[in-house]
């Protein structure tokens, strides 16, 4: 590898670090192993059980300081009333910077439909928390060393932001649509003169899919999208996914298979010239429904040819249903019955 195209590594590196490490919660794929409210307010308490489920995600083993990120959400029904609730709290850490966040969701679902055999359900959801930031400089420098740009101790920032979505239900289709920070905050890069402020943090997110089988069939499958939209930087991202079920004694096994890929490329210096390339993930997720208990592995592989490490990307989900009501619609809808 040469001197440039190290450099160029490191600093999308650097300008990734800084990025993620104040986007808020990183939408990575475990929406997909039966998590949607992670990513969409709108989804909580639509199931006919109370969810809770815990994650871990670490990257690149073997690596000082690599990203490593842990959720914990619950959510259900107020009752048998149509209004939700839920509660998110994480803690994402990349290098130098870390995050933590917490926020309380309220969603209300309304049915169109005459009865609750026929699954035509309207929701929405609305989330607010707050996202503390820091930046640890304390080993920028070895002693001696001085700059007056490195304030050299341990920087932090606490924002308010809210989150607006809404989900549609009708048989076994749906579509979720998501604004993820809606507020303007400042982080802690920016500086007194507006030097590399990034206040703009919005996330547009669109997800649909459909779940198909035969009648008395013990399989079923699950084709979805999902669209991402940054507006402060202008990157757009799409994830085709594919989900198999299969009806056990005990409870479900289900796995598939996720590919995203970034809309916009990258540019950078190799040893024929300038060449680019587009942020390509593929991730293949396997999990069991056992009794109340839900089990997940997701292992994410990036297929491009200029990477900081060839390692993957792997993520547990560890989840509890409680408070389950019978099951009421007629459909194949694995994330509401």
């Amino acid at each position: 590898m040469n001197l440039k195209r190290f450099c160029l590594i490191a600093f999308t590196g650097l300008v990734t670090q800084i990025g993620l490490a104040q986007e808020g919660l990183p939408i990575y794929s475990d929406y997909l192993t039966d998590n949607y409210y992670l990513i969409h307010p709108s989804m909580a308490g639509v199931a006919n059980c109370a969810k809770v489920r815990l994650t871990a995600r670490k990257q690149w083993f073997g690596q000082d300081d690599a990203p490593a990120l842990q959720t914990l959400s619950i959510n259900g029904r107020i009752g048998e009333s149509p209004s939700a609730i839920g509660a998110i709290v994480y803690n994402d850490k990349n290098g130098y910077h870390s995050q933590t966040g917490a926020s309380l969701t309220y969603a209300h679902h309304l049915m169109f439909s005459r009865n609750e055999i026929d699954l035509n359900m309207l929701s929405f959801g609305l989330s607010a928390g707050f996202i503390q930031y820091k930046l640890d400089e304390t080993s920028f420098y070895p002693d001696g060393a001085d700059d007056p740009l490195i304030a050299g101790i341990e920087q932090s920032s606490t924002n308010f932001n809210i989150d607006f979505g809404f989900s549609y239900h009708f048989i076994n289709f749906y579509a979720h649509a998501t604004v993820k920070n809606v507020l303007n905050n400042d982080g802690i890069n920016s500086n007194e003169n507006g030097l590399y402020r990034f206040d703009n943090l919005r996330t547009f997110l669109f997800s649909a899919g459909n779940t198909f089988s035969k009648f008395g069939s013990e399989w079923s499958y699950e084709p979805s999208i999902m669209f991402l939209y940054k507006d402060g930087t202008k990157e757009s991202s799409i994830d085709l996914n594919g989900k198999v079920y299969k009806e056990m004694d005990f409870g479900k096994l289900w796995g598939g298979l996720s590919y995203r890929r970034s809309l916009d490329g990258a540019e950078f210096l190799d040893e024929t010239g300038v060449s680019s390339q587009k942020l390509q993930y593929i991730t293949p997720f396997v999990g069991v429904d056992y009794k109340q208990f839900v089990f997940a592995y997701t292992y994410s592989y990036q297929a491009n040819s200029v990477v900081f490490n060839n390692g993957g990307f792997h993520q547990l989900t560890i989840g509890y249903n409680f408070n389950c009501r019978r099951e009421k619609y007629e459909c194949n809808c694995p994330a509401v019955n």
